[in-house]
């Protein structure tokens, strides 16, 4: 059945497979798609991981970790629908803009859903693994500080968030070419300084799981039940291993806190 409504689509999606344009088949990455009333965050993260024990922030980044880092793959934004064709508008990207627009229809079939490229033949599989829950909203976020975006999309007990960078990338196929550029170690890490991390809400707080940085697993990124309308406040680390808290000014906020 073709899938014409974005507001079917709100939950935590597993993609299991992907087809590419040349035939070449995927199964291996960890992919996640969490989609709020309307906007979404989705991580994709390669196998073959380095270890990065010791690693508390940008600055303790090795060229190893940042290639493997420069492979992942997330983004966040709005997802639009017209006559059946969606498109994943990436307001926050952690690779470079690719040449086309992300576009593709949606059929799901019982557990599966079948994503169809719109620019590309290329083929997803996605899965459900938790339904539409409450609490159920998405933020829009400028930090009041760094100017940057952000996103916030909760679904029941789960959360994604995206921080954008603070200036814009070169404009290179990927962000290993940009990073195998950096004129030194510092310069490519900061072209890695993106964040998208998805974790879950509880008691104790809202604590990351998984994270294009690393060093953010584990961490706790906000505390207390729920984000105000008014302003979000994050815990995070400068690139020195500072700690710091970032403020938010909610730009926009849909779907409902509770």
């Amino acid at each position: 059945m073709r899938v014409v409504d974005v507001g079917a689509l709100a939950g935590l999606w597993r993609r299991s497979l992907i087809v590419r344009a040349d035939g070449a088949r995927d199964t291996d990455t960890w992919v996640r798609w969490l989609q709020g009333p309307r906007d979404y965050v989705d991580l994709r993260q390669p196998p073959g991981r380095p270890d990065f024990t010791g690693v508390h922030c940008l600055r303790d980044l090795t060229m190893t970790q940042l290639h493997w880092m420069a492979g992942q793959d997330g983004f966040a934004g709005q997802l639009l629908v017209d006559d059946g064709i969606f498109e994943w508008r990436r307001d926050i990207d952690f690779q470079p803009p690719g040449p086309t627009p992300d576009r593709g229809a949606l059929d799901r079939g019982g557990e599966v859903m079948v994503e169809t490229g719109y620019h590309s033949p290329y083929i997803e599989h996605w899965h459900p693994e938790i339904g539409a829950a409450l609490p159920l909203y998405a933020m829009r976020l400028r930090d009041r500080a760094a100017g940057c975006a952000g996103q916030l999309v909760r679904v029941g007990d789960v959360f994604a968030y995206a921080r954008g960078r603070a200036g814009a990338l070169p404009e290179l196929p990927d962000l290993r070419t940009c990073i195998a550029g950096a004129g030194s170690l510092s310069q490519a890490q900061d072209l890695a300084d993106c964040e998208i991390s998805f974790g879950s809400v509880s008691a104790s707080g809202w604590t990351i799981e998984r994270s294009t940085l690393p060093f953010k697993e584990g961490c706790r990124m906000h505390t207390g039940a729920l984000p105000t309308r008014d302003g979000v406040e994050t815990f995070d680390v400068d690139a020195l291993g500072h700690e710091i808290t970032r403020l938010w000014e909610v730009m926009v906020l849909e779907g409902r806190m509770a």
